[in-house]
């Protein structure tokens, strides 16, 4: 799970970090900040924030959890929003990438963050989850750990995708044969008349990872490539390396995504895991739309499947 987005309450996050979007002195304020100080305690956060104060802007810094289901509090402190013309976009980028280092320092799994400075700091939502995802799939290219984006309101994906997303589920939703599929395999055989279990047996096609391990050898690329590009973690990866290991059908998807395969190539790399890409299916629907259009960020789909209530890729 390297990267995922959830909808809900920070504070009972499954996470070894939960990041708290502070203030420079690191004073119990409203919002996110007001959530994690009741949770995890008020006072006993209160002083241990006192000692580790002040916390520049863009910096990171950490505390015990105190009552939280977690280990640590990292308390990462964004840019208040004045319009885009004072670097607080680069202040952001460095606010989640001093947070995801300091994880990494304390040796923590799995790290789970707000959505900094989109709150009570004013930073436009959209801007703020473009800097957040840009940030974090940067930091997980050299980097192994599981990192949650937890949020209050339902994110939007970019315009340029959203309203050409929302007329193709409109226009496609539900309507039949809408993906191609792979001819079936008595089509495929040519064999007249009936035919022996042996025959059939020995016309079994490509397992599903078989054809993944070959399609990767014709791109040209590395496991460290595919599994980065599909949101996996390597040790899932390992698993689908090993004959009869039958993937989900997310994960499924997000390899095609990662090797950019189209649509007919999408349906038949499912179709060896048992799956294919259906019409009466919104995620289905929504990850055609993306393939037809030539967009293979694993990142921009999966914000766009979570605007729409579905299940994400990989993660």
């Amino acid at each position: 799970m390297p990267f995922t987005l959830v909808r809900g309450d920070i504070t009972r996050c499954p996470a070894d970090a939960i990041v708290n979007a502070a203030n420079p002195q690191l004073a119990q304020g409203g919002g996110v900040c007001g959530a994690i100080f009741a949770a995890a305690g008020p006072a006993q956060l209160a002083a241990a924030c006192q000692a580790a104060a002040p916390c520049p802007v863009g910096s990171a810094v950490h505390t015990p959890a105190f009552a939280l289901p977690a280990k640590y509090i990292i308390h990462a402190v964004g840019p208040v929003w004045q319009g885009g013309t004072a670097g607080e976009a680069a202040l952001l980028h460095r606010c989640y990438l001093s947070a995801l280092t300091l994880a990494g320092q304390l040796g923590c799994r799995s790290i789970a963050f707000p959505l900094i400075s989109a709150g009570l700091y004013g930073y436009p939502q959209d801007q703020a989850m473009a800097v957040a995802t840009g940030a974090i799939r940067e930091f997980l290219q050299d980097a192994e750990l599981d990192v949650i984006l937890c949020l209050y309101r339902q994110a939007l994906p970019p315009d340029t995708v959203g309203a050409g997303l929302a007329r193709y589920i409109a226009g496609h939703f539900n309507r039949p044969r809408m993906f191609p599929a792979a001819a079936p395999m008595s089509q495929q055989s040519a064999v007249p008349g009936p035919r022996r279990l042996a025959d059939v047996v020995a016309q079994l096609e490509d397992s599903f990872s078989q054809m993944l391990l070959r399609l990767i050898d014709q791109r040209g690329m590395t496991d460290v490539q595919v599994y980065k590009r599909a949101n996996l973690d390597r040790k899932l990866f390992s698993k689908l390396r090993k004959e009869g290991y039958n993937p989900s059908k997310p994960t499924a998807i997000a390899l095609a995504i990662a090797l950019e395969l189209n649509l007919d190539q999408t349906q038949d790399l499912l179709r060896r895991a048992g799956y294919a890409l259906s019409a009466s299916n919104k995620a289905d629907v929504i990850v055609s739309y993306f393939i037809q259009e030539g967009i293979f960020d694993i990142y921009t789909i999966n914000e766009a499947l979570f605007s729409y209530g579905q299940k994400l890729l990989g993660a």
